[in-house]
């Protein structure tokens, strides 16, 4: 009985993930139930019999697409202003996944979901579970942000329900934009613009408060400081003083002006 459901659930899986590559290689209406069968090994039947048909299919994967992107963003998002983990590393860590996903069956998830969007702003129903891939989506950037203000590791310019929707849509936007040209978004352009959405600090934990400098006199390449009271105040007249009559020892002397003598015939 175990090895019949194992069995079951590893077609499942094979099923999923010739579908996920077809649909995101050729597009959701170039994609036939055969297609997907034979590059899973299988049969026609068995996506039947596991998803009813291609909505039934598709409808997976959105749940599948739900599960894995949030719990990526997740584990990405929760560990991401630690002092042992600086924060743009792991804001950059986040834009990657998006960006440059590692090689698997998951790779071209973003590629499936421009096209699991496209396919639900055409299909009632599939539109209604997209959108709640996307308030999933939400919802987890809202439970791993949320205390960033409160332990002073972040200044959000809102409120964690307004910040998350223009995180997940910065993120979806600079990689459509990386896709189309990789060398328009950066790393280091999209962790400014991270950093600007969820008010990440450069450093972890409230800002130390600044010195106050002390004042202090240059000698002879050196600095001493200043003095203060009565016995500073006598120094400082004494050589205001000094420095006037150096002055005026060091000075040209102004040329007197004489007046021409007259000559008389």
């Amino acid at each position: 009985m175990a090895s019949q459901e194992k069995r079951k659930a590893e077609t499942r899986q094979r099923l999923l993930d010739a579908a996920a590559l077809l649909f995101a290689e050729r597009g959701i209406e170039a994609v036939s139930i055969d297609t997907i069968a034979e590059a899973a090994d299988r049969t026609s039947g068995a996506v039947y019999a596991h998803f009813g048909g291609k909505d039934g299919l598709l409808s997976a994967l959105l749940e599948n697409l739900v599960n894995e992107s949030a719990s990526v963003m997740d584990a990405e998002l929760s560990v991401a202003p630690t002092a042992e983990s600086p924060s743009d590393e792991h804001l950059a860590a986040l834009w990657r996944t998006f960006a440059s996903p590692p090689p698997g069956p998951s790779a071209g998830w973003m590629l499936l979901e421009h096209e699991l969007w496209l396919y639900a702003s055409r299909n009632e129903a599939a539109r209604t579970r997209f959108a709640e891939r996307f308030a999933e989506a939400r919802r987890m950037v809202v439970d791993s942000t949320g205390s960033w203000p409160d332990d002073g590791r972040s200044d959000p310019p809102g409120t964690p329900d307004q910040v998350a929707p223009l995180l997940v849509a910065l993120l979806v936007g600079l990689e459509m934009q990386h896709r189309v040209d990789p060398t328009a978004i950066s790393d280091e352009t999209a962790v400014i613009g991270l950093r600007a959405v969820t008010g990440l600090r450069t450093t972890t934990g409230p800002a130390p408060a600044a010195a106050t400098p002390t004042p202090a006199a240059t000698v002879a390449g050196r600095t001493r400081p200043k003095a203060s009271g009565p016995k500073a105040s006598g120094a400082k007249r004494t050589g205001a003083a000094t420095a006037r009559t150096t002055a005026a020892r060091t000075a040209p002397a102004t040329p007197r002006r004489t007046t021409p003598t007259r000559r008389t015939s």
